[in-house]
């Protein structure tokens, strides 16, 4: 697993993507795990910054039970574009609820916010990555550029 800094770090370009993608419009889609095993999807927002990926939910929505039971994620920035020119950006990984009040508050700061709300009112979780990928359409070909945690970027051409 990987902080968004080390993503960074090993795969700058590849993040600078993905980081691209997340920003072009507000809504994100997270997929996560039900009690059942069964995958749910939401709309989120994230935050990218201190090095760190981010997510703030409601402390009692399905979204944060379910990561609270099971951290798995898979995080989908959802194009609006059919034509994929823009790209297509995934990330998985494990979603760790941050509980620390002085990290929080950076947090919350980021958001411009001065007051840290209690656990009662929202959650925030640090997301771990395991892997990215991010997949354009070049003409007649599906060009995915990816990476995992440790390892080397790569690219997949297929047509």
């Amino acid at each position: 697993m990987a902080t968004w800094g080390e993503f960074e770090s090993e795969a700058g370009e590849l993040a600078g993507e993905v980081r691209a993608a997340f920003g072009r419009h507000k809504h994100l889609v997270l997929g996560t795990l039900r009690r059942d095993g069964s995958p749910r999807l939401s709309g989120t927002e994230v935050t990218i910054g201190l090095g760190e990926l981010w997510v703030g939910m409601m402390a009692n929505g399905v979204k944060s039970r379910d990561l609270r039971r099971d951290p798995r994620f898979g995080l989908h920035s959802a194009p609006l574009d059919v034509e994929m020119s823009d790209g297509d950006a995934k990330l998985s990984g494990t979603a760790h609820e941050v509980v620390d009040r002085e990290v929080l508050a950076e947090f919350w700061g980021l958001l411009g916010q001065e007051t840290v709300p209690g656990p009662e009112e929202a959650l925030v979780f640090r997301l771990e990555l395991l892997d990215a990928s991010v997949a354009t359409v070049v003409g007649q070909e599906m060009v995915i550029d990816a990476w995992r945690a440790g390892a080397e970027p790569w690219q997949i051409r297929r047509t």
